[in-house]
């Protein structure tokens, strides 16, 4: 505890509670839809297709306006950036506090797309924080910043409860004083003291112009409006909203696609992260669904899910450190795996489901930590850019677990053919980390380790884009 804070008076802490409450808040508006949708989905009359998209489309939305909100990091103040995302947040549960009535299904989807600002704050408050820090404390300084993905736990227990009383729409206005926490902190506290360069004009047009965009194209989607119908509609949203930023991203990014390895290590991303983000987006529509369980005890195990996953990252990370990322990954993409299987081929009775889903939870935090355990070693002159390109591929991944969930329990009546999907998929990446296995072992730890923690500030802060 000493040596803690120590290191955290080797900087302003201040500016690092700022951080973490930015985003900590960021974390819980961002995955608003998930523990109301059961509560949503009975004044909306939604179909098992549409309420799966309803859930999916902030969590795209984050990953695709990371880039934005990157890019607008390297040119403003952070603080000011972060009061700005703040601001942008909190117009959701604002405008479901005063609009009369049932807003509509678009309306809902635009709404969404704000709520993913939310989610992508990680791209401002990371750096943010490690700016006010000396190198040689940044893990823990960073560790410290990232932990508000705890943000999630609180909604499973707080908004469940209040939409029961007051209604859906209402509840959601108990994210407005975490906000006004955030936003005060921030003005107070809030410090970015990260070098600058390039131009903010351009960069605030490609944000606005990409959050303009992509509602858009989130309400044209559904609707057939881009030429395509039905399933085939919803799933071909995250490869617009791609195309869409694609306009305004760096030529480093595009370069950085070329290499193997980064379709990897996206895919794997994809599967962990993706895969907690997504279900903690979906599995209270899941549990009540499958085990008509009351929606209250349906958000308190989606609480309990998060917060598991959430805990174990850092231990991914940890034991990645001691046996390698690659071998590390060989186990928890096996359990991922093993527990999709069981999904896929039986229902299991309510008790043993808790369990399966603990596990998995488990093992997507495990693996979120292995991951990036790995990037650094690969990319120790390009961490930041990868930690941007991977986290993004991690929202996108948490788009489709829902929609393609949601559009087989439509289709088919169980979940089992969505279950087999993710399977197949995983046992994919898994079959990949015993190919390369050998090369990533061949990865000199301890030298690149060195340099990549000493790069870690600057590297964050070139980066158009943070994971979570």
């Amino acid at each position: 505890m000493k040596e803690l804070l120590t290191m955290l008076r080797s900087g302003n802490w201040r500016a690092l509670v700022a951080s973490f409450l930015y985003f900590d808040t960021g974390f819980t508006v961002w995955l608003l839809y998930g523990p109301l949708a059961p509560y949503m989905i009975h004044s909306l009359h939604l179909t098992d297709a549409e309420q799966g998209f309803l859930v999916a489309v902030p969590i795209l939305s984050a990953a695709i306006l990371r880039v934005g909100m990157g890019n607008l990091y390297q040119s403003m103040d952070g603080r000011w950036l972060a009061m700005g995302g703040v601001a942008l947040s909190a117009i959701p549960p604002l405008f479901l506090l005063i609009h009369p009535g049932v807003p509509s299904y678009s309306l809902l989807i635009v709404l969404g797309v704000l709520l993913g600002v939310g989610g992508a704050s990680f791209a401002v408050a990371l750096p943010m924080a490690g700016s006010n820090y000396p190198a040689k404390v940044q893990g823990t300084v960073l560790g410290i910043a990232a932990a508000g993905n705890i943000g999630a736990v609180l909604d499973g227990f707080l908004f469940p409860p209040l939409a029961a009383h007051f209604g859906w729409a209402h509840a959601t206005a108990a994210a407005l004083p975490l906000l006004a926490l955030a936003g005060v902190s921030l003005f107070f506290w809030g410090k970015d003291s990260a070098a600058k360069s390039g131009r903010a004009g351009p960069a605030l047009l490609g944000f606005v112009v990409t959050l303009a965009g992509l509602s858009l194209l989130a309400v044209a989607t559904p609707m057939g409006w881009l030429g395509l119908q039905g399933k085939s509609a919803l799933l071909m949203l995250p490869v617009y909203g791609v195309l869409l930023t694609g306009i305004f991203l760096p030529r480093r990014y595009r370069l950085a696609l070329r290499e193997r390895d980064t379709w990897v290590i996206i895919l794997i991303y994809a599967i962990t992260f993706g895969g907690f983000v997504g279900m903690s987006a979906y599995v209270s529509l899941l549990l009540v669904a499958l085990y008509l369980l009351p929606k209250i005890d349906a958000g308190m195990l989606m609480a309990l899910f998060a917060f598991t996953g959430a805990m174990l990252r850092p231990l991914g990370g940890m034991v990645a450190d001691r046996i390698s990322g690659a071998a590390a990954l060989r186990w928890f993409l096996g359990g991922i795996a093993l527990m999709d299987i069981l999904f896929a081929t039986w229902t299991p009775p309510l008790n043993l489901a808790i369990f399966f889903l603990l596990i998995l939870y488990a093992c997507f935090g495990l693996g979120n930590g292995a991951t990036f355990q790995l990037v650094p070693l690969r990319w120790p002159e390009k961490t930041g850019i990868m930690t941007g390109i991977i986290g993004a591929a991690g929202g996108v991944g948490g788009f489709y677990l829902p929609v393609i969930l949601g559009i087989t329990k439509q289709e088919t009546g169980t979940y089992h053919l969505g279950f087999a999907f993710f399977a197949v998929l995983t046992s994919i990446a898994l079959g990949l980390v015993f190919v390369l296995r050998q090369q990533w072992l061949s990865w000199s730890h301890h030298g690149t380790m060195a340099v990549a923690m000493e790069e870690t500030p600057s590297a964050l802060s070139e980066a158009n884009a943070v994971t979570d």
